[in-house]
């Protein structure tokens, strides 16, 4: 594999990165761990909007984590890819939408 900034190596080091600051990496563990407890969404939900959001952010390690954590889950490649289509579609959307505002400004000093 050729050299990238993103080692996927580091990936394995997330549970490490209290070592700089353990109070709150603390509490970002348990706040995380907490969140993706099976509740009104299940597990598999929870790691579909995971894997998501993990584009939209262009976190290379949550991809690949979430990418791992679903196939372990039995989600079907067509499902994540649907996931990413769904989060690409809002990332666009949302940048579409402010548009708008684009639009309000350049019709006002246009008059």
């Amino acid at each position: 594999m050729a050299n990238t900034y993103f080692d996927p190596a580091d990936l394995r080091k997330f549970g490490k990165i209290g070592e700089f600051q353990k109070e709150y990496a603390d509490k970002f563990f348990e706040y995380y761990n907490s969140v993706f407890k099976e509740g009104a969404l299940t597990a598999r939900e929870k790691s579909l909007i995971a894997l998501a959001v993990s584009h939209v952010a262009q976190c290379p390690y949550c991809i690949d984590a979430y990418t791992t954590d679903l196939i372990e889950k039995g989600v079907s490649n067509e499902e994540m890819m649907e996931a990413v289509h769904v989060a690409s579609a809002m990332s666009a959307g949302t940048k579409l939408v402010t548009s708008v505002q684009m639009m309000n400004k350049a019709k006002e000093i246009s008059m």
